[in-house]
């Protein structure tokens, strides 16, 4: 009779488990079925709706390509113009403007230098003329480092002036590079004329 008493108690209490699990299917049958089932009009607009995010992508990567049109636009009429506003970083602030005076009020041996070496390939050409060459060449050489080291001498020195220390990063070799460039490819447009003086320095 013990025995017969815990197999009872055990059976009892599986179907009290599985009662459980029964009313709890019930439960969320009927709270699925709580919400009206919808109509055919409901199902299209709810269609419609998650594809409207698709559509908002292609509208947003449309208007930024849009947009980096628009910007590249403005950096070639500020790098012709010279409109502060829209000119590429490494172009902007008053101390680059300083620079790119500095370099286009003069001559610099190093804007010829491409076309040097145009000339000295061509005289390497004709063997008579090899004497030539190598008199361009060496003057081609002597002329840009000699001129190069003034260039550097005097934008230090002219920054230095006009300018805190911190605010000059960086110049120097924008200064070199641009000396390297002819005078009509150089970007910003140059504003100024050869030989025109440069500003006095302003008070720190």
């Amino acid at each position: 009779m013990l025995v017969f008493r815990r197999r009872n108690s055990s059976e009892s209490g599986a179907e009290t488990v599985e009662q459980a699990r029964l009313r709890l299917d019930e439960e969320a049958a009927a709270a699925g079925k709580g919400r009206p089932t919808p109509s055919r009009r409901q199902a299209e607009e709810a269609r419609k709706q998650r594809l409207k995010p698709t559509r908002n992508r292609k509208e947003l990567a449309r208007r930024e390509r849009q947009r980096r049109a628009d910007d590249r636009t403005k950096v070639r009429q500020a790098l012709a113009g010279g409109d502060e506003r829209h000119l590429p970083a490494r172009d902007r602030g008053p101390v680059r403007a300083f620079v790119r005076d500095l370099v286009d009020a003069r001559f610099n041996v190093a804007e010829f230098l491409l076309p040097l070496l145009v000339v000295i390939l061509l005289l390497s050409f004709v063997p008579r003329l090899i004497g030539l060459q190598v008199t361009v060449w060496l003057f081609t050489i002597t002329g840009t480092t000699v001129d190069t080291i003034w260039l550097g001498f005097r934008t230090r020195r002219e920054l230095a002036r006009r300018f805190a220390k911190d605010e000059t990063k960086g110049a120097l070799a924008y200064a070199v590079l641009r000396s390297t460039q002819l005078r009509r490819l150089r970007l910003p447009k140059p504003r100024v004329a050869r030989g025109q003086p440069l500003p006095e320095p302003r008070r720190h």
